[in-house]
């Protein structure tokens, strides 16, 4: 479990660190909210599993199961990373 969550904490700050290397603000908030959401759900669900939270139903990013959200995961993933590539290639 604490692997599981040490996975989740890089994947969050590298999604802030595409934040703010954004070229332009829409970009930032994009992948501020997308760093927001994974937040989010692995605080609820986490606490769910403990009992510390009330039971939603949000799912764990990447290990619940259930393929509507598993989609939205990627295709936020994918937004993220497309941010963080044109942040760094340099057109001449």
């Amino acid at each position: 479990a604490a692997g599981i969550i040490a996975l989740y904490i890089l994947l969050i700050t590298k999604a802030v660190y595409v934040a703010k290397t954004a070229k332009d603000d829409v970009g930032s908030y994009i992948a501020m909210g997308i760093a927001g959401i994974f937040i989010f759900h692995m605080v609820e669900n986490i606490g769910m599993t403990m009992g510390l939270l009330p039971i939603t139903g949000v799912p764990l990013p990447f290990v619940s199961y259930g393929l509507t959200s598993l989609v939205s995961i990627f295709i936020g993933m994918g937004f993220v990373l497309n941010i963080g590539l044109q942040s760094v290639r340099k057109y001449s």
